[in-house]
């Protein structure tokens, strides 16, 4: 079993609500038992009377170099626990059908080393910013080789609009995004040849 850490925000946790996670999440774990797997489960509870989902859980479960993350709310925490536990399910036979059946049918091609080019003449010395367009989150992310299709179902799995990564055919940093109008976009650097 997939180890399972439980915190609250503004929830006491229980060993009844312990058990309920440990059971609803644990048993929809189940689905793709791997080792090594890690889950994060935070219960949250919002006081307002006026908001219709007034509770949520957020799972995000670790799986091997992946994460898939999952919020569900409801009404009180059994609803919300229930619906992250259904998500969970359905993204985790997903990320199994998608990633792991499909490397056992086929062999991964081999990169081609090309050479990388310096990437200084690219950056751009920012405008000054307005005292409204403050930077507020600032995020380090680990940049893994991965073809195209890897970086498409990790932007599914993370729930994301967008995901960074390093193309192992090319490797080049290369952002895939979800476009508003359906389907995705990818967004490649510009590497332009010496001349001869």
């Amino acid at each position: 079993m997939a180890d399972i850490k439980i915190s609250g925000r503004k929830v006491a946790i229980t060993d009844s609500l312990r058990d309920q996670v440990n059971a609803k999440i644990g048993g929809a774990l189940k689905v793709f038992d791997i080792k090594p797997m890690s889950c994060d489960v935070v219960l949250r509870a919002d006081k307002r009377r006026a908001s219709k989902d007034r509770t949520s859980c957020e799972v995000t479960v670790f799986v091997r170099d992946n994460v898939v993350r999952v919020d569900a709310a409801g009404p009180d925490l059994d609803v919300a626990i229930d619906e992250a536990a259904s998500k969970v399910a359905r993204k985790l036979r997903k990320y199994k059908t998608r990633v792991v059946d499909r490397r056992q049918r086929s062999k991964r091609p081999e990169p081609i080393a090309e050479p990388v080019a310096d990437l200084s003449d690219l950056i751009v010395t920012a405008p000054e910013e307005e005292e409204d367009d403050e930077l507020v989150r600032e995020k380090i992310v680990e940049l893994t080789p991965m073809t195209v299709e890897e970086a498409l179902v990790q932007t599914d799995l993370i729930g994301h609009d967008f995901y960074v990564f390093e193309n192992s055919v090319t490797g080049l940093v290369n952002v895939v995004y979800r476009r508003k109008n359906g389907g995705y976009g990818i967004i490649k650097p510009k590497i332009e040849e010496a001349d001869e």
